[in-house]
């Protein structure tokens, strides 16, 4: 049935009553000056958002061989911050191409990383192949001026707009192309929410203890992030897990955005929770230091050098019943708790619960929290 006169004038009235929230502007700029401006720190590529260039310097090169012959360029978007600075939003692997050919580039996330001073060597250009093994300073003045003076589009978020569609917009933009982790994509866009919960989220994965806890993830899973995207669902399922029901992103993004929220929907103690992770990752750290959510081996008789997200679920959150019942510097207690764990997960029933598919859903997580809740009272 189509829609009566009246319900398109309001929904005409909901659209625009958004776009009264919005505030953009578009200017034309060329590579020299966001070359400059990031120099001079009025261009904020963010720490976490610059580990995310992954462009190879064929693809690099080429998109400097496109800059040479004019081709179109898609639009760059940034956000406006305080005293008219831009934070980008999208476009880092362009711009990450053009000032690692003017050596300005820090990636030390690469194998092997660039350091600020290194020119990108191009290579794998294909329409011009002249240009492979050259860098910027074999190009002769006039293809250098060109390269500078080579425009782009920039579109321009205003301050005053909602923070909310700024996070939708830098969300949306950022879902295809680049293929990011669901944790590197929060981290870029929830910051622009309000970046005080996403940076208490790195905060707590550099926690020593932690990170010894943790020490057994490979180096490709802390590059995408998997440790901050732990420390979240630790807080996420502590707080909130009655909300989990299948989706574990969504329901860990749900949550992100409800503290996030500069509406304040969602109370987050931040003095609160720091020190019951800390309690937390301090008694694991003492208790099983690496091997904390290590599994059995195949005979089930030691654990594995290995990581289980189902263990590091199932007994961060079954510890926390009696956290303020274990004293860290009780070398006794922190002893029988080590000893605890350990029978917990050499018990085949708790094997059962952590091995094989269909372990992600809300009742076989609260049943295995149960488990080690159980096991961790009687010991006690």
């Amino acid at each position: 049935m189509a829609a009566t006169d009246e319900q398109v004038v309001e929904l005409i009235k909901a659209i625009d009553g958004k776009l009264e929230k919005v505030h953009t502007q578009s200017l034309d700029l060329s590579f020299n000056e966001l070359l400059d401006m990031h120099r001079s720190n009025e261009l904020d590529i963010s720490p976490e958002y610059q580990r995310l260039f992954q462009w190879t310097e064929g693809a690099q090169s080429r998109f400097i061989e496109s800059l040479l012959l004019e081709m179109p360029v898609p639009p760059i978007y940034v956000v406006e911050q305080d005293e008219g600075r831009y934070m980008l939003i999208d476009g880092l692997q362009r711009i990450s191409s053009y000032l690692h050919l003017r050596g300005q580039l820090t990636a030390m996330h690469l194998d092997p990383p660039i350091s600020p001073g290194e020119k990108l060597t191009l290579s794998e250009c294909d329409i011009v192949e002249e240009l492979n093994g050259k860098t910027f300073d074999d190009l002769g003045t006039a293809l250098q001026i060109r390269l500078k003076r080579a425009f782009v589009r920039v579109e321009v978020v205003r301050k005053g707009s909602d923070p909310r569609f700024k996070y939708h917009m830098f969300k949306r933009l950022n879902t295809g192309g680049q293929i990011l982790t669901s944790q590197q994509l929060r981290n870029c866009t929830i910051r622009l929410l309000d970046p005080t919960f996403n940076d208490f989220i790195i905060t707590m994965s550099r926690d020593t203890s932690f990170k010894t806890c943790t020490d057994t993830l490979t180096s490709e899973r802390i590059l995408g992030a998997f440790d901050q995207e732990l420390v979240l669902r630790f807080f996420a399922m502590k707080n909130d897990r009655t909300r989990f029901k299948h989706d574990l992103d969504d329901f860990m993004t749900e949550y992100m955005e409800q503290v996030s929220d500069p509406t304040g929907k969602v109370f987050f103690d931040y003095a609160e929770e720091e020190k019951k992770f800390l309690r937390t990752f301090s008694l694991l750290d003492k208790a099983l230091g690496d091997k904390a959510f290590a599994f059995a081996n195949s005979d089930r008789t030691r654990l594995a050098r290995s990581f289980s997200v189902y263990h590091f679920e199932s007994i961060t959150l079954g510890m926390q019943a009696a956290l303020d019942r274990i004293d860290p510097n009780d070398g006794a207690g922190v002893s029988k708790l080590g000893t605890t764990l350990m029978a917990i997960k050499l018990d085949p029933d708790f094997i059962k619960l952590t091995t094989g598919g269909g372990k992600n859903s809300s009742g076989q997580l609260a049943e295995r929290v149960r488990f080690v809740e159980e096991r961790i009272e009687a010991t006690l």
